[in-house]
Protein backbone atom coordinates (compact mmCIF):
# COMPACT_ATOMS: atom_id res chain seq x y z
CA UNK A 1 0.00 0.00 0.00
CA UNK A 2 1.62 3.39 -1.01
CA UNK A 3 0.49 6.57 1.34
CA UNK A 4 0.73 10.06 -0.27
CA UNK A 5 0.58 13.26 0.40
CA UNK A 6 0.17 16.58 -1.11
CA UNK A 7 -0.88 19.90 -1.10
CA UNK A 8 -1.36 23.27 -2.63
CA UNK A 9 -2.23 26.78 -1.66
CA UNK A 10 -4.99 28.14 -3.67
CA UNK A 11 -6.49 31.56 -3.82
CA UNK A 12 -10.00 31.42 -3.33
CA UNK A 13 -12.00 31.22 0.17
CA UNK A 14 -12.62 27.75 2.03
CA UNK A 15 -16.09 27.80 1.01
CA UNK A 16 -15.43 28.37 -2.69
CA UNK A 17 -12.34 25.47 -2.92
CA UNK A 18 -14.69 22.86 -0.83
CA UNK A 19 -18.03 23.80 -3.10
CA UNK A 20 -15.65 23.18 -6.46
CA UNK A 21 -14.21 19.71 -5.17
CA UNK A 22 -18.14 18.05 -4.48
CA UNK A 23 -18.39 18.58 -8.31
CA UNK A 24 -17.04 15.35 -8.82
CA UNK A 25 -18.14 15.42 -12.53
CA UNK A 26 -16.01 18.45 -13.39
CA UNK A 27 -12.77 16.73 -11.73
CA UNK A 28 -11.22 15.95 -15.93
CA UNK A 29 -11.31 19.03 -16.30
CA UNK A 30 -8.24 19.58 -13.45
CA UNK A 31 -7.13 15.85 -13.58
CA UNK A 32 -5.67 14.79 -16.25
CA UNK A 33 -6.09 10.52 -15.82
CA UNK A 34 -9.47 11.29 -15.25
CA UNK A 35 -11.69 10.59 -17.94
CA UNK A 36 -15.31 10.58 -16.72
CA UNK A 37 -17.15 10.71 -13.52
CA UNK A 38 -20.76 9.69 -12.71
CA UNK A 39 -22.83 10.59 -10.00
CA UNK A 40 -24.83 7.65 -8.98
CA UNK A 41 -26.08 8.68 -5.92
CA UNK A 42 -25.17 11.27 -3.30
CA UNK A 43 -22.23 9.09 -2.10
CA UNK A 44 -21.12 6.96 -4.82
CA UNK A 45 -19.16 8.01 -8.08
CA UNK A 46 -18.42 5.64 -11.59
CA UNK A 47 -15.18 6.47 -12.48
CA UNK A 48 -13.28 5.95 -15.40
CA UNK A 49 -9.63 6.58 -15.86
CA UNK A 50 -7.34 6.57 -18.69
CA UNK A 51 -3.66 6.38 -17.97
CA UNK A 52 -1.36 5.46 -21.05
CA UNK A 53 -3.76 3.94 -23.22
CA UNK A 54 -5.20 1.82 -20.30
CA UNK A 55 -8.73 2.38 -19.37
CA UNK A 56 -9.93 1.67 -15.59
CA UNK A 57 -13.44 1.37 -14.24
CA UNK A 58 -13.97 1.68 -10.77
CA UNK A 59 -17.12 2.91 -7.93
CA UNK A 60 -15.91 5.35 -4.78
CA UNK A 61 -17.87 6.02 -1.93
CA UNK A 62 -18.04 8.95 0.16
CA UNK A 63 -17.75 7.61 3.77
CA UNK A 64 -17.22 10.92 5.41
CA UNK A 65 -18.15 14.69 4.25
CA UNK A 66 -17.80 17.89 6.26
CA UNK A 67 -18.96 21.06 4.16
CA UNK A 68 -15.92 23.43 4.51
CA UNK A 69 -13.51 20.68 6.28
CA UNK A 70 -13.62 17.29 4.06
CA UNK A 71 -14.53 15.03 1.98
CA UNK A 72 -13.46 11.06 2.19
CA UNK A 73 -13.68 8.35 0.30
CA UNK A 74 -13.23 4.81 -0.49
CA UNK A 75 -13.39 2.33 -3.93
CA UNK A 76 -15.73 -0.27 -3.30
CA UNK A 77 -15.72 -1.78 -6.77
CA UNK A 78 -13.96 -1.94 -9.87
CA UNK A 79 -10.17 -1.84 -11.02
CA UNK A 80 -8.34 0.39 -8.42
CA UNK A 81 -8.10 -0.07 -4.67
CA UNK A 82 -7.74 3.17 -2.74
CA UNK A 83 -8.93 5.22 -0.04
CA UNK A 84 -8.50 8.88 0.65
CA UNK A 85 -9.46 11.93 2.48
CA UNK A 86 -9.07 15.63 0.81
CA UNK A 87 -9.30 18.73 3.66
CA UNK A 88 -9.26 22.61 3.19
CA UNK A 89 -7.75 24.55 5.82
CA UNK A 90 -8.65 28.37 5.59
CA UNK A 91 -5.61 29.96 5.67
CA UNK A 92 -7.34 33.64 5.43
CA UNK A 93 -10.47 34.62 3.77
CA UNK A 94 -8.98 34.60 0.76
CA UNK A 95 -6.88 31.52 1.19
CA UNK A 96 -7.22 27.83 1.58
CA UNK A 97 -4.87 24.87 2.13
CA UNK A 98 -6.37 21.93 0.02
CA UNK A 99 -4.61 18.58 1.38
CA UNK A 100 -5.22 15.26 0.01
CA UNK A 101 -3.91 12.11 1.94
CA UNK A 102 -4.27 8.97 -0.23
CA UNK A 103 -3.92 5.39 0.31
CA UNK A 104 -3.32 3.87 -2.95
CA UNK A 105 -2.70 -0.46 -3.21
CA UNK A 106 -0.97 -0.74 -6.58
CA UNK A 107 -2.84 -4.09 -8.42
CA UNK A 108 -0.56 -6.09 -10.46
CA UNK A 109 3.04 -5.52 -11.81
CA UNK A 110 2.40 -2.40 -14.44
CA UNK A 111 0.85 -0.67 -11.01
CA UNK A 112 3.41 -1.91 -8.74
CA UNK A 113 6.19 -0.61 -11.09
CA UNK A 114 4.23 2.88 -11.87
CA UNK A 115 3.63 2.94 -8.03
CA UNK A 116 7.54 2.45 -6.93
CA UNK A 117 8.48 5.06 -10.20
CA UNK A 118 5.99 7.64 -7.95
CA UNK A 119 4.04 7.65 -10.85
CA UNK A 120 0.42 7.81 -8.23
CA UNK A 121 2.83 10.44 -6.48
CA UNK A 122 3.54 12.77 -9.12
CA UNK A 123 0.27 12.62 -11.01
CA UNK A 124 -1.40 13.48 -7.54
CA UNK A 125 0.76 16.81 -7.19
CA UNK A 126 0.08 17.29 -10.94
CA UNK A 127 -4.04 17.26 -9.91
CA UNK A 128 -3.69 19.40 -7.37
CA UNK A 129 -1.50 22.31 -9.33
CA UNK A 130 -4.52 21.95 -12.26
CA UNK A 131 -7.40 22.54 -9.54
CA UNK A 132 -5.63 25.52 -8.52
CA UNK A 133 -4.61 27.02 -11.48
CA UNK A 134 -8.45 26.38 -12.72
CA UNK A 135 -10.73 27.59 -9.77
CA UNK A 136 -8.35 30.50 -9.44
CA UNK A 137 -8.85 30.96 -13.39
CA UNK A 138 -12.29 30.91 -12.38
CA UNK A 139 -12.54 33.06 -9.62
CA UNK A 140 -15.85 30.96 -8.27
CA UNK A 141 -16.83 27.16 -8.26
CA UNK A 142 -19.29 25.36 -11.04
CA UNK A 143 -21.93 24.52 -8.18
CA UNK A 144 -22.10 23.04 -4.85
CA UNK A 145 -22.83 20.03 -2.67
CA UNK A 146 -23.17 21.18 0.87
CA UNK A 147 -24.76 17.74 2.30
CA UNK A 148 -23.06 15.57 4.83
CA UNK A 149 -22.13 12.08 4.72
Amino acid sequence: MSKIEESVEVAVPVSTAYNQWTQFEEFPRFMDAVERIEQLTSTLTHWVTKVDGVSREFDAEITEQRPDERVAWTTVAGEIRQAGVVTFHRLDDTRTKVMLQLDHDPQGITDTVGDKLGFVRRQAKGDLKNFKEFIEARGTETGAWRGTA
